[in-house]
Order: structure tokens, then C-alpha cells, then sequence
């Protein structure tokens, strides 16, 4: 994966996302990480089960408090369905989701021309029918 994806990564920032991309550059490192694995260390992927694709690729910002999801279930949701969701807005942002008293990161989003969701909406991108909770 290069710098770009592996910043995409929740809570990876672009200096860590070249940390590790250098990392895995090196043909040294990639041999020590095979030699622990054939050590019996369990190199698991910890991935939410995906429900669907629809949000594949695209990342998704959660400002405020929503009604019917607490931020973890909200995240959760949209990690199901393929996308991925960053603590800050910038021009790579699909949208923004904002509840009640969203923070500084809807001035971002309107400054920089990001979709802004209310509930109702993500609600409707979700695709979700019914109790939400």
C-alpha cells in the first residue's frame, strides 16, 4: 500500500502513513516479520465484517451527537460498509455527518465544500429501514 492508503487507515496521520510505508520498503524489515510469523506469531487482520460495499472508499467525518447511534456504533457502520471514517475534514472527505452541536469540524467541511448528512440523511446512506439502535 503506498502513503496515501495507509493514511486512509483511522487514527494514521500522513507522517506515520510514510513511517510505515518506508517500513515495509525495506526487504530486511518484510524478513523479520516472516521469520516471526513462521515463529507461530498470528499475524490477524482485525477488520469489521463487511455488511456491503456501498461506502467502499470514501471517508466520512462524524461531528456532534447523533440521536440514534453512539459514535462507536456510527463508525461501526459505516467501517461495515466499506468506508472509512477520519477525525478531520479535508478535501478527501465524501461528507460530513453532523448532529446536534456539531464542532469546528462543520465550518471545515462548509469551507471546503464537503457534503454535510444530518441523522436523517445518514440514515438513508446507511440504508437502513427502522430502529437504528
Amino acid at each position: 500500500a503506498g502513503p496515501d492508503q495507509i493514511e486512509a487507515v483511522r487514527g494514521m496521520g500522513e507522517i506515520g502513513a510514510k513511517s510505515v510505508h518506508e517500513f515495509f520498503r525495506h526487504k530486511e524489515n518484510r524478513a523479520i516479520l516472516e521469520r516471526l510469523k513462521q515463529q507461530g506469531v498470528i499475524m490477524a487482520e482485525e477488520r469489521p465484517r463487511a455488511v456491503s460495499a456501498a461506502l467502499a472508499g470514501k471517508t466520512y467525518v462524524l461531528t456532534g451527537s447523533l440521536e440514534g447511534f453512539t459514535r462507536d456504533e456510527a463508525e461501526r457502520k459505516i467501517l461495515e460498509r466499506g468506508g472509512r471514517v477520519s477525525s478531520s475534514v479535508s478535501r478527501k472527505t465524501e461528507a460530513v455527518i453532523a448532529g446536534a452541536e456539531p464542532g469546528t469540524k462543520l465550518t471545515a467541511a462548509q469551507k471546503l465544500g464537503v457534503r454535510i448528512l444530518n441523522e436523517e440523511e445518514f440514515i438513508e446512506l446507511l440504508s437502513l429501514r427502522g430502529g437504528t439502535k
